[in-house]
């Protein structure tokens, strides 16, 4: 059982801050990988999750994006760090939290591509110009950061 769980038997679904980070992939076509998430059910956005305790937010990047698809990351590059009001979330669950998110991008990564059938539908890259209709909305900010920059 993760930290946020056992921090949910705790306090219920009252409102948290969690920390969590995400990566931006890009391939040699310069096109980023996006997952096809399985929640919310057919969404897409960036690989990336919540922190473990005893994490860096580089050490959270990594292994998130590892256990959802399968691609090992290096060279992480930070975009910025998204906070605040705009970032509450309530799930269908019922549980609600304030994300703050690190957002990295690179362009070093080894390893095969394996969908996590527990979190994911999909892998696929996408160039930054025909990017899914169906984006998390925090997600498109930190790409459209990143295309600010790049």
């Amino acid at each position: 059982m993760g930290y946020m769980e056992e921090l949910r038997k705790i306090v219920g679904q009252r409102p948290l801050i969690l920390v969590g980070s995400v990566v931006l992939i890009i391939n040699e076509h310069d096109q980023v990988l996006l997952q096809q998430r399985t929640n919310p059910y057919g969404v897409w956005g960036l690989p990336g999750g919540l922190m473990e305790l005893g994490e860096s937010t580089e050490e959270t990047a990594k292994r998130e994006v590892f256990e959802e698809t399968g691609l090992h990351v290096n060279d992480l590059s930070l975009i910025n760090i998204y906070s605040g009001k705009e970032y509450f979330v309530q799930l269908n669950n019922g549980d609600q939290f304030y994300s703050v998110s690190a957002a990295y991008w690179t362009k070093t990564f080894t390893g095969t591509i394996t969908v996590n059938k527990n979190e994911a539908l999909n892998l696929q890259f996408f160039s930054f110009d025909h990017l899914p209709d169906r984006l998390v909305k925090s997600h498109f900010k930190m790409i459209n950061d990143y295309m600010l920059k790049h």
